[in-house]
């Protein structure tokens, strides 16, 4: 797909603070500090775009990010780290389910994000589960991959492949990088089919 534009569109806390102009969802969820902020910048070609911290757990809102006026990639509130406040993170899981929940009929694909040099976590088989669960299309995007060696990617292919299930629409967890282009001509394959079955599917 050819990005003509891309805009930060809004952020939300509560249902109703989300931008109201429709089209397709693309959902990034994974852990803090996993790089979700980066991979959607290198997406679109736009530095700076969806701003990147090295204080994991930075993010606490839904952010949205509008592409060619017709869809948006929606950045979820990273799971996972324990120094962000107990009370924060008992709001994110409701806010999260409601998110995915109001916004179902909209997405077009999940983004798993996960680290290509780490085990896969709890938190990210319970996301896993809830897609599969709700029957959401996902595919795992593995990080931060431009910094292992082509055996240990072999590697980290086979250790994060459990996370990939049956509603996987790609039989493996993607090895990608931000930094270098790893991978994403093959992970934008996946969103433009996602997006044009979108599209197809409602028409207008």
């Amino acid at each position: 797909m050819k990005v003509s534009s891309s805009r930060f569109a809004g952020a939300a806390e509560r249902a109703g603070e989300e931008p109201r102009a429709p089209g397709p969802v693309v959902v990034l969820a994974g852990r803090s500090n996993v790089g979700k902020s980066s991979l959607i910048n290198r997406l679109l070609g736009v530095k700076g775009l969806a701003r990147t911290s090295s204080e994991p757990g930075r993010t606490q809102c839904i952010h949205f990010y509008r592409v060619n006026e017709s869809w948006y990639f929606v950045d979820l509130p990273g799971y996972g780290y324990a120094k962000v406040s107990l009370a924060r993170r008992a709001a994110w899981g409701p806010m999260i389910d409601g998110f995915l929940a109001r916004y179902r009929r909209q997405l077009a694909l999940a983004l798993l994000v996960v680290d290509a040099r780490r085990e896969p976590t709890e938190p990210d088989a319970r996301m896993r589960d809830w897609l599969e669960a709700g029957g959401l299309p996902y595919v795992v995007a593995a990080t931060k991959a431009d910094k292992l060696s082509g055996n240990e990617r072999a590697q980290a292919q086979r250790a994060l492949a459990p996370v990939a299930g049956p509603g996987s629409v790609s039989p493996q967890p993607l090895l990608v990088s931000a930094s270098t282009g790893l991978g994403l001509a093959e992970l934008w394959r996946y969103l433009d089919q996602a997006l044009e079955a979108a599209r197809r599917a409602r028409p207008g």
